[in-house]
């Protein structure tokens, strides 16, 4: 666990492997933090190096006071990447994650070998539909909207077969600090990444939950149809977090990419 100051903003950084190692850095989601990776990362070989931070305003990194942009985002995790000195990352986003990796690569495509972008798209929403989810927020708190937060990203038969640990889940989802979910709220708000993404050309991975109710299969289709070559995976029995309910399936899906695009040494 590392505390690296980027931006003027404490970010709460874990980074293990070998410092040779091929480098992979995953961008949390929104009302979640770096442990949503660790079913994921447990899978993956010892030899990758593994950066996992919190975003702003989430998990144990500072929340500053809204309003975020999306610049700030990617300008966070482009200040980590300078911050360790790489320069051959495959950069692993998980929805608003996920927009994180698409500016990265469109503004540093000096760092960037490849991205993994997890149920998300060039476009997430409308700002009505995030205007009025601030609005919900600030009324009636995080956990008011917790219910239909675990009916976004997790699959029924989760929600249903797994409830202590969909109580976990939840308490991490309302244990984030208000002004960080409002404030990447307002990011994602005005976040349209459209025209960006479809001129980038770097190896990509797209997959999505067949249950995500935050960013559906079809949603997510067609931001991976605007990236030329990149390969589009639905993943079954999983909703908007498949790096929780399908770890096994997302851990063989990213090493098959990392393989195939000859970013590891094939095993």
């Amino acid at each position: 666990m590392q505390a690296i100051n980027i931006n003027n903003l404490v970010m709460h950084v874990h980074d293990t492997g070998p410092k040779s190692g091929r480098a992979l850095m995953f961008s949390n989601s929104l009302g979640t933090d770096l442990r949503i990776w660790d079913r994921l990362v447990a899978l993956l070989p010892s030899d990758l190096r593994i950066i996992r931070y919190d975003m702003r305003g989430h998990g144990l990194s500072q929340a500053p006071e809204p309003p975020y942009h999306m610049g700030d985002l990617v300008s966070d995790a482009s200040g980590l990447i300078d911050h360790f000195g790489l320069s051959d990352v495959v950069f692993v986003g998980l929805s608003i994650g996920g927009l994180v990796a698409q500016g990265l690569a469109a503004e540093r495509p000096d760092v960037m070998r490849g991205m993994v972008l997890a149920d998300t798209a060039a476009k997430i929403g409308t700002e009505d539909m995030w205007a009025q989810r601030i609005a919900e927020t600030k009324r009636c708190g995080i956990a008011g909207m917790s219910d239909a937060v675990m009916a976004r990203w997790f699959s029924p038969k989760f929600r249903q077969e797994r409830p202590p640990e969909l109580d976990m889940w939840r308490a991490m989802l309302t244990r984030t600090p208000q002004a960080g979910y409002v404030g990447c709220c307002e990011a994602i708000a005005h976040t349209d990444l459209w025209e960006s993404t479809a001129r980038l050309t770097l190896p990509t991975l797209v997959v999505v939950g067949r249950e995500d109710g935050a960013t559906p299969p079809d949603l997510v289709r067609e931001t991976a149809g605007l990236i030329d070559g990149a390969d589009f995976q639905i993943i079954a029995r999983a909703g908007h977090l498949p790096c929780i309910e399908q770890p096994q399936v997302m851990a063989d899906l990213l090493m098959g990419f990392l393989r195939t695009h000859n970013l590891i040494q094939a095993t």
